[in-house]
Order: structure tokens, then sequence, then C-alpha cells
């Protein structure tokens, strides 16, 4: 009687560790702007699958180069589409896996300043430092640097203009007070009330199409090829739509 007592108790032992024993994690690099989106989707993941996907954040650009000199990341999350192509066209990723999850949008932001009608706030300059992200490793910060030559301010405000690593950081030199105004991703205003925004015309810079693809270092990996089906379904797609990202 005992002996079958334990092997019931074994066996129920393994049968409610197997889910864990099972689980998979995938090494995800994600673009700054989409990081509250990105947590948010990860731990649906987890809910409905039982698998991790460790996030880590930065500026595209960064990752790019790092995914180039061999980081063990196995999908790439990008704030643009120029880059997971390149990565394809790099053989660094899966040449079918390449899609848009989201479509960024740009906006002036301050805790300081009435930015309501950002062209006649560019315009006017009166204010010390406008925060960027890193117009050559951040899109956002490209898109910035498009919209206010459009504008016809960029020559004007160029002497005051500070530059973020990333979004991230474009946004916490807003926050922080270290810059009077700058251009944030709409994403990141998302739980936001304080100051002034303004959200800049689509018409002023090229699409902000975020492409992600599933990396070589992933090609065989069923966690992360799950991930990615994920981010296309309908409760990531969700998530995507409520933090401001447009979708195809």
């Amino acid at each position: 009687m005992w002996l079958r007592v334990i092997l019931a108790a074994a066996g129920a032992f393994i049968l409610s560790a197997a889910p864990q024993a099972l689980a998979g994690q995938t090494q995800v690099a994600v673009a700054a702007n989409f990081t509250a989106p990105a947590k948010d989707i990860a731990a649906a993941f987890k809910d409905k699958t039982g698998n991790e996907a460790a996030l880590s954040f930065g500026a595209s650009g960064q990752f790019y180069a790092q995914i180039q000199q061999g980081a063990p990341f196995q999908v790439f999350l990008s704030a643009d589409a120029d880059r997971p192509k390149a990565a394809v066209d790099a053989g660094l990723a899966v040449a079918d896996s390449r899609f848009t999850y989201a479509i960024g949008k740009l906006v002036l932001w301050s805790k300081s300043l009435d930015v309501t009608k950002g062209d006649e706030a560019l315009k006017a300059n009166a204010f010390a430092k406008l925060s960027i992200a890193n117009p050559k490793s951040a899109p956002y910060g490209a898109a910035a640097v498009e919209a206010m030559t459009k504008l016809g301010v960029y020559d004007a405000v160029q002497p005051k203009i500070v530059q973020g690593n990333s979004i991230a950081q474009a946004f916490e030199f807003v926050d922080t007070g270290n810059a009077e105004l700058g251009f944030v991703a709409l994403s990141q205003l998302a739980n936001v009330t304080a100051g002034w925004r303004w959200l800049v015309p689509e018409t002023l810079y090229a699409p902000i199409r975020q492409d992600a693809v599933l990396l070589k270092t992933g090609a065989d990996d069923e966690t992360s090829k799950a991930f990615l089906a994920f981010l296309k379904g309908p409760e990531a797609r969700a998530i995507i739509e409520k933090y401001g990202y447009g979708l195809e």
C-alpha cells in the first residue's frame, strides 16, 4: 500500500513539474520605444504558453551591431524595417520570418512648455534644450530630424539638441527636466498625464515601420518561433494598439 502511495505521489509530482521542465526561453532584443508593450506581451505569452521571453531593451542600431558581432539574441524587434532586412540580407536572420509588428508614431512632448501647437513652439525657439534619440542608431531620432527639416526649423534648433542613446534616454531627458521638450514615441506616453504633447503629423516623416525577425541563432528554437507567432496574434495586437501603435 505504501508503495502505491509513494508511486502515486511521485507521478503527481512529475505531472505538476512537467510544464516547468518543458518551458523554454527565447532571448529577444527589443527597440526601446517598445519597452512597455513588450513587457505586457511577454507576460501574456508566459501566461498562455508557460514559456519566457527574456527581453533586452536598447537602440535598434546598437542591437544590430551586436547581432553582427555574434550577440546571442534569437529574436529581433527593431524600430525600423531596414535593420531586420539587413540581417536577412547578411545571412543573420531567417528570410521568410520578417514582418511588421507595429507602426510607430512620433510625439513632441514637454512637461514645462505648451507644445500643443508643436510647429509654432519649435519655430519660436524659446527653449534651451531639445531632446531627441540619436538619429544614427534610433529610427525615432531620424524621424525627428526629418520632421524638423520639413518644418524648416532644424538648422535653427540644432545647437540646442541633446541626443539620447535611445528613445528611452530621450524621454528621460524630458522627464527629468534636463531638456524642456523632446521627440518621443507615442507609446511612451501611454500612462503619462503630465505636460503637453503634439502628435507629429505623419506627413512630416517616413512611416516608422517596426519589423520583427527570427535570427539564425533562433532558427531551430521552438520558443522563439512561438513568440513571434504570438506577436502576430490577437492578444499581442490588442496590446500593441493599446499603446498607440498602428497595425497593418
